[in-house]
């Protein structure tokens, strides 16, 4: 899952830079100037891939402190898990696909 991988990579590459959380806009940005991403054809399209990461078990997430959102709405803080670091890492490696459709848990009932 090509987009899913891209998100690993960059949330690893902003992890190893010193910024272990993120939120969806930030990665955004960062995921175009590190590679001209064309992955994301809308904004709807990267927090569903970052759900599916999340329901991997690759990344945690976290509403923000309401006390840092500043007068705006607060925003959803994302990070790599110890199991998404090393799928990153294999990906960059070039070890295939780090992303496999099947979650760690079967989704419930709705």
């Amino acid at each position: 899952m090509p987009l899913e991988n891209e998100i690993l990579g960059a949330a690893l590459a902003m992890a190893r830079s010193g910024q272990a959380t993120f939120h969806g806009f930030g990665l955004a940005q960062a995921m175009r100037e590190q590679s001209a991403s064309r992955s994301l054809t809308a904004h709807g399209t990267l927090y569903k891939a970052l759900g599916r990461l999340e329901d991997f078990g690759l990344l945690a997430s976290r509403w923000e402190d309401a006390a840092s959102a500043e007068g705006r709405p607060r925003r959803r803080l994302y990070e790599l898990t110890a199991r998404g670091v090393h799928a990153a890492e294999q990906a960059l490696a070039g070890g295939g696909g780090a992303v496999r459709r099947s979650p760690r848990t079967a989704p419930g009932p709705a």
